[in-house]
C-alpha cells in the first residue's frame, strides 16, 4: 500500500489510502516463513514493526525480500528454522514478539528473543505459561519480561483459559497449535479480540470452531506458498476517520480498508457518539472483508463505551478518547486498564495529556471519563515514542486548529509511515 503518497485524485469526497494493515502483514510473512516454498504478499506494510518481523525471521534462516512501499514482498519458508548466534530483536513490536514465540515453541533449536526498552516492560507470562503447558522449556521459568530464552521441540495439546482477552495472546498459543500440529482450545474471558490469525488458519483449511465462548483449534489444514494481498489497516484508518469527523472540510473517503467486525467496531461507537459515517464492502482477501469507509464532519456527544466492547476497541481508543474531548457531554470507557501494558501507559497518558491541553479527563480505577468542550486545546503532549498517542492528538491539533503539539510524531513510524505528510496535506487541502 502507499504510505505519504497515498493521497489520491481530489475528487468529491476526497479519497485516501491506508498502509497495508499491521496485524495481517506480522500473521502472513510468519505464515509464509512456515510454508515450504515461495509465497508472495502484496500490499504488505513497510513500517518499522513488520520490519522487526521481516528482520527475525532473516536471521532464522528464512528468505524475505525488502519490505518497500508497493512492491511484493517474496518469502521462502522453511518450516524448521536455522540455528543462529545471538538474540532475535524485536524492536517495539509486541506482535512480533508473542506470535514469534509461539512458533518457536515447536522448533527444535534454542532461542533468545528481546526488544527495545519498551517491549521489555511489557508482560509475557501470558504466554509463557501456556507454551510451557504445551512443553516448550521457557527460561527463566515463568519469565513474564524480555528477554526470554525459549528451547523448542514436540508440543502437547493446549485448554486454557486466557487471562486477558488479546489477539496477540491468541495468536501466539494457535500459531503454537499450527506449528507444532496440535489441538489448541482457548477461552477468552471478557469478549473476543480480533480475529485474524482464525481466519487465515480457515482459509489454509484448517478447522477452527468457535462455541460457548471456546475457540477450538484442529491441526485438519496444509499450509502451502500462497500468494495475499493486504488491505488497509483498519487501525490507520480510524485516525483519517477522527480528523474528517473534526475537520471543517468535506467528507472523505478510505478506500480498500479491511473491514473486518473484530477491527471495526469502533465505527458503531462514533455513530452511537452522531458521526455520519457510511461503509461501501468490496470484497474478501482470504477471509478478511474490504471496503471504504466515507466519514463526513459532524457534532459528536457522548456516550458509555461498555468493558464487553474494548477487547475489539483496544488499539482505537486514543483516537476516540480525543475525539471524546471534543464532543458534547461525557464519554466513559470502562475496564481499560490494559492500556496500562501497550506501548506506554496509554492510559495514564491519555488523561494526562488531555489535561494538559485544557480538556477533562480522569482515571477511575480503570475507566477512563472525558469531559467534551468546544474550549480551545493548547499544549505540547508527551507520547513517550507511543505511535498511536502521537496520531491521536496530532489529528486534534491538525484538525480543530488548536496549538497542539507532539514531541515525537515520527514514531508514527512505527505502524503508518507518512502520516505526518498526509496529515499535513489534508489539512492544507481543507483550507
Amino acid at each position: 500500500m502507499p504510505d505519504e503518497s497515498a493521497v489520491r485524485g481530489m475528487t468529491s469526497p476526497e479519497s485516501v489510502r491506508v498502509p497495508g494493515d499491521k496485524s495481517i502483514t506480522h500473521r502472513l510473512l510468519l505464515m509464509a516463513a512456515l510454508a515450504p516454498g515461495a509465497s508472495e504478499v502484496a500490499g504488505a506494510l513497510t513500517s518499522l514493526d513488520a520490519r522487526s518481523t521481516a528482520a527475525v525471521l532473516r536471521r532464522l534462516g528464512v528468505s524475505v525480500s525488502p519490505l518497500r512501499a508497493g512492491s511484493l514482498v517474496r518469502v521462502v519458508g522453511r518450516p524448521q528454522f536455522r540455528p543462529f548466534d545471538g538474540s532475535l530483536h524485536c524492536g517495539n513490536s509486541g506482535t512480533t514478539a508473542r506470535l514469534l514465540l509461539g512458533i518457536l515453541a515447536s522448533q527444535s533449536i534454542t532461542a533468545t528473543v528481546t526488544g527495545d526498552r519498551s517491549l521489555r516492560q511489557r508482560p509475557m507470562a501470558r504466554i509463557t505459561d501456556p507454551l510451557s503447558q504445551m512443553g516448550a522449556r521457557i527460561r527463566p521459568p515463568g519469565g513474564d519480561r524480555l528477554p526470554i530464552t525459549i528451547a523448542g521441540g514436540s508440543l502437547r495439546a493446549l485448554r486454557h483459559i486466557m487471562p486477558v482477552s488479546s489477539a496477540q495472546v491468541k495468536g501466539c498459543l494457535l500459531f503454537a497449535g499450527l506449528a507444532g500440529g496440535v489441538p489448541v482450545a482457548l477461552r477468552e474471558p471478557n469478549g473476543l479480540s480480533r480475529d485474524h490469525t482464525e481466519r487465515l488458519l480457515r482459509a489454509f483449511g484448517y478447522r477452527v470452531a468457535t462455541e460457548d465462548g471456546w475457540i477450538a483449534f484442529e491441526p485438519t489444514g496444509r499450509l502451502e506458498p500462497f500468494r495475499a494481498e493486504v488491505p488497509g489497516d483498519a487501525s490507520s484508518a480510524a485516525f483519517l476517520v477522527g480528523y474528517a469527523l473534526l475537520a471543517s472540510g468535506g467528507p472523505l473517503r478510505i478506500s480498500s480498508v479491511g473491514l473486518n467486525p473484530t477491527r471495526t467496531h469502533y465505527l458503531e461507537v462514533l455513530r452511537r457518539m452522531g458521526a455520519a459515517i457510511t461503509v461501501e464492502a468490496d470484497e474478501a482477501m482470504h477471509g478478511e472483508p474490504v471496503g471504504d469507509i466515507i466519514a463526513s464532519p459532524g457534532m459528536l456527544r457522548g456516550v458509555v463505551v461498555a468493558r464487553e466492547e474494548i477487547p475489539s476497541l483496544i488499539d482505537e481508543i486514543p483516537m476516540l478518547a480525543v475525539l471524546a474531548s471534543q464532543a458534547e457531554g461525557t464519554t466513559v470507557f470502562h475496564d481499560v486498564g490494559e492500556l496500562r501494558v501497550k506501548e506506554s501507559d496509554r492510559l495514564g497518558l491519555l488523561a494526562h495529556n488531555l489535561g494538559i491541553l485544557g480538556a477533562d479527563a480522569q482515571v477511575v480505577g480503570d475507566d477512563l471519563v472525558v469531559q467534551g468542550s468546544d474550549r480551545p486545546l493548547r499544549g505540547l503532549v508527551r507520547t513517550e515514542g507511543d505511535h498511536r498517542l502521537a496520531m491521536a492528538f496530532s489529528v486534534l491539533g491538525a484538525a480543530r486548529g488548536g496549538q497542539v503539539e507532539v514531541d515525537d510524531l515520527a514514531c508514527s513510524a512505527v505502524s503508518f509511515p507518512g502520516f505526518p505528510q498526509l496529515l499535513a496535506r489534508l489539512a492544507r487541502s481543507s483550507r
